[in-house]
């Protein structure tokens, strides 16, 4: 009995260690960089805003600790659109506020009609050093096809860090 109880809190400890230890990234809401003679539509809107919950949840698929950064945190240390995007230590900062190892801050590039691409700028938030510079292409607007670019862009940031992530096998089109 008593080596049954030991053997439970033991196995209870390793796992409590195993979640303190997991890798914490925060994920800021994808900026929108729209060149082309139309930009800011709505469609493009949703997309780009739908890109930091499909991250947040392939992160957490990979086994990642998602950090949850308030959008008015955000924007407090945003002095413009792109500023997170250019300065690795002002973001890291912000992930310091909120104990994130890793901060990823990102931009939907969209210079044509026909492709945009996902950007993402990995920083290591204890030194404001960046890890990476990570591109996805999306051709056209279907949301499964900015599923797979943020899939990509899952894997690229997990190579860096500690490869485990698996991308979801392709789904089946129905006859």
């Amino acid at each position: 009995m008593m080596v049954n109880a030991m053997l439970r809190g033991l196995l209870l400890g390793l796992l409590s260690f195993d979640s303190l230890a997991a890798t914490r990234i925060a994920v800021l809401d994808f900026e929108l960089k729209d060149l082309t003679l139309a930009p800011g539509v709505p469609t493009e809107l949703q997309r780009t805003a739908s890109i930091k919950p499909l991250l947040e949840q392939e992160l957490t698929r990979a086994g990642y600790t998602v950090v949850a950064i308030p959008h008015p945190a955000q924007q407090a240390a945003n002095s413009g659109v792109g500023y997170l995007f250019d300065h690795a230590d002002v973001a890291a900062e912000l992930g310091k506020q909120f104990q994130a190892d890793y901060i990823l801050v990102g931009r939907l590039h969209k210079p044509s009609f026909l492709f945009a691409y996902l950007m993402g700028r990995l920083v290591k938030v204890d030194d404001g050093k960046l890890v990476g510079d990570y591109i996805a292409e999306s051709k056209g607007p279907n949301a499964s096809l900015t599923i797979k670019a943020v899939e990509s862009l899952t894997g690229k940031i997990d190579h860096d860090l500690e490869r485990r992530y698996s991308p979801p096998p392709p789904a089946k089109l129905a006859p």
